[in-house]
């Protein structure tokens, strides 16, 4: 069942399934809570209270706001904490791992740990070499393309190159799904705003994150010419000892929809160590 959060500017809906030590979970763009039906219910089943929640733009969450930074995704998801009660590990993919990044830096006593799945938490930037490498290339210009055009079209080519190898039997459906969240009045609006906001918000509160990271990647995510160097890089930003770097081999974007067991098995991991349970 969705609950709401009001916060300025909108309401953020959410839904939470089990009890014990509270794990929060935000998707990334052009998603909904959806993303993260195959890692939730293992999480629920492992003792955790989960709440997977819909970030600003998208599924039951209200389409149109102001603007759509990391820093206004950390605030949103602050809120539902606030509401649920603290302390949370924080589960964050791509620009929700930035957003996660920002969470824990500004209410250190709300957070207990973030996952960042695939995250976009530094400043990026394109370098003319990289371009040799098909997948980056190909995912590049099929996420430029949506962020100027608004192409529904583009953005299933993006998730085509994103979900490389091994994709969920409900692939085909959930792509559906997407395509007709997407095409609600000011979904599309959302997902451009969205896209073209810096990590730079993220970046500079790498450094004053004081809880325990845990960063996973896809060896082939195409957001990256090389996903693991990424990786690193963000963890060598975080204090030191505060971080550690998972690659999960074949995996694309969407690790936690490709491969949930290995992505599942990491997370529990993680919250055995640092939420209890």
């Amino acid at each position: 069942m969705t609950d709401h959060v009001t916060v300025e500017g909108g309401t953020i809906a959410y839904e939470v399934h089990g009890s014990g030590p509270l794990v929060v979970l935000a998707h990334g763009m052009g998603d909904s809570r959806e993303a993260y039906r195959f890692v939730a219910p293992r999480l629920v089943a492992a003792g955790y209270r989960v709440a997977a929640v819909d970030v600003r733009g998208y599924g039951e969450s209200s389409a149109r706001w102001a603007s759509y930074t990391r820093t206004d995704i950390a605030g949103d998801l602050l809120a539902v904490i606030r509401r649920l009660g603290h302390p949370a590990v924080l589960v964050g993919h791509s620009v929700s791992g930035g957003a996660a990044t920002i969470a824990a830096a500004r209410a250190p006593e709300l957070i207990s740990g973030i996952i960042e799945l695939a995250p976009f938490t530094r400043k990026q930037s394109v370098k003319l070499g990289d371009l040799r490498i098909r997948r980056y290339r190909k995912g590049l210009l099929r996420l430029l393309g949506t962020a100027l055009l608004g192409s529904v079209p583009l953005w299933r080519g993006y998730l085509d190159v994103a979900y490389p190898g091994k994709r969920p039997a409900d692939y085909d459906a959930r792509l559906h799904r997407i395509e007709a969240m997407l095409r609600e009045p000011g979904r599309m609006t959302a997902m451009q705003k969205m896209g073209r906001s810096a990590p730079v918000d993220a970046g500079v509160a790498l450094p004053n994150v004081r809880c325990p990271v845990l960063v996973i990647e896809g060896s082939l995510d195409p957001d990256w010419a090389d996903p693991r160097a990424e990786g690193e890089a963000i963890v060598a930003a975080l204090p030191a000892g505060s971080a550690r770097l998972e690659v999960i081999d074949g995996a694309g974007h969407y690790p936690h929809v490709q491969y949930p067991d290995e992505t599942a098995t990491l997370m529990l991991a993680f919250l055995r160590a640092n939420a209890g349970a």
